[in-house]
């Protein structure tokens, strides 16, 4: 099951994508299916099929924001999660051979798409983060066996 958990801004980024899909990016496309539809055999009509499938698609995404807005919680930054791990952290860690990751942990709906550093807090990674401070070591269970982590720093974005 999945965390229902999303940063304001990952809320934000939503809505936006729901707005723009709505009032821009449909009646453009609905305008072309009309069009296309006018000129007669729609069998052969690349126009309409392609445009008609994107329809469909837009359709499917604007139903699965609506129904997916109301259901999220916004979490946003408390000064009492200063020192610690929470939902929002950016987080540095490193392994035992050098290497280190700097990642975001956010709710599952904000993994996809430009943010190539963020993690969900689903992920056995954020599980384990969670709570912790820095220089605090924690282990990871992943396919080839559990790795070790040493937190680096932790830090929030104030909205």
């Amino acid at each position: 099951m999945k965390t229902k958990l999303i940063t304001r801004a990952g809320y934000n980024k939503l809505k936006e994508e729901h707005d723009y899909l709505w009032r821009k990016k449909r009646p453009e496309v609905t305008k072309i299916v009309s069009w296309a539809a006018s000129l007669g055999d729609r069998s052969e009509n690349a126009d309409y099929t392609f445009n008609k499938r994107l329809l469909r698609q837009i359709d499917r995404r604007i139903h699965f924001i609506r129904k997916l807005l109301p259901e999220l919680t916004i979490v946003d930054y408390s000064p009492q999660q200063e020192g610690k791990v929470f939902f929002g952290a950016w987080i540095e860690v490193e392994n035992i051979n050098g290497e280190v990751l700097k990642f975001r942990i956010v709710g599952p709906e904000e993994i996809y798409g430009d943010e190539k550093d963020y993690i969900s807090i689903d992920s056995p990674m954020a599980r384990a983060l969670l709570k912790k401070e820095v220089d605090d070591t924690v282990y990871v269970k992943t396919p080839d066996g559990e790795k070790e982590w040493v937190i680096h720093s932790i830090f929030y974005e104030k909205n």
